[in-house]
């Protein structure tokens, strides 16, 4: 018999305030390896900043996250060296995709490998192909982002998050912009990133698509899950 999934992503009481307002207010949560976890909530609730929290883009005021074995502390800057590890442990996906405008798809794909992790760009450019051809816009390699579909631009995003191999990837609200047919594609696609033992965080609005795809739901209201 198989023992207990490994926890890839956890968060201990972590606050965040902005101003006088407080944005979390001690989220506390567990994310084991092969779960895709759908945290849900109104809009305000702090779905979104758990998101940056744990991609260390938003320092926090206090409380402790751990992604696979990589710590951040809250109450000051993380260490660039923190940050560093950090960037092989974590992935994320922007809702409205964030892709360089200047570099083409495979461009977008290969740059951090290169610049942030030294692999070199022969390499980079294998491992691109690979992802872009494993999410069907392989064809695309050399369109620059406003040439693509929006599905197109968030698979070409998917494949930039997963471009250093982290075990965890976030996104947030990845069904915004994508018709019924484009949504099951997506959660189709996300499924076979579990199958091979990814971990997955989605922070969505869409009740429909976290209960037929997630594995758990995670709810939060006013910055703490419920």
């Amino acid at each position: 018999m198989s023992g207990p999934a490994r926890i890839v992503l956890h968060t201990d009481h972590v606050c965040l305030r902005r101003g006088t307002r407080p944005i979390l207010s001690g989220v506390s949560v567990d994310v084991a390896r092969g779960e895709l976890v759908a945290m849900m909530g109104p809009s305000g609730s702090g779905k979104t900043t758990v998101l940056r929290t744990i991609a260390g883009l938003e320092r926090f005021d206090s409380g402790r996250v751990d992604v696979d074995g990589v710590i951040l502390e809250g109450g000051g800057a993380i260490p660039s060296t923190t940050l560093r590890e950090l960037r092989r442990k974590v992935g994320m996906v922007f809702q409205f995709h964030c892709l360089f405008e200047h570099l083409t798809a495979l461009e977008n794909v290969c740059l951090a490998p290169i610049h942030a992790h030294g692999i070199t760009p022969h390499d980079a450019d294998r491992r691109a192909r690979e992802l872009l051809a494993a999410f069907g816009v392989q064809h695309r390699a050399d369109a620059l982002p406003r040439q693509l579909s929006g599905g197109e631009a968030q698979r070409v995003a998917i494949a930039r998050a997963l471009a250093v191999d982290p075990p965890l990837l976030l996104m947030d609200e990845p069904t915004a912009s994508l018709d019924p047919e484009r949504r099951t594609e997506l959660g189709d696609l996300l499924h076979n990133l579990l199958r091979q033992n990814r971990t997955l965080v989605v922070a969505t609005h869409d009740e429909e698509f976290a209960k037929e795809f997630a594995t758990r739901i995670v709810r939060m209201r006013d910055g703490v899950v419920v």
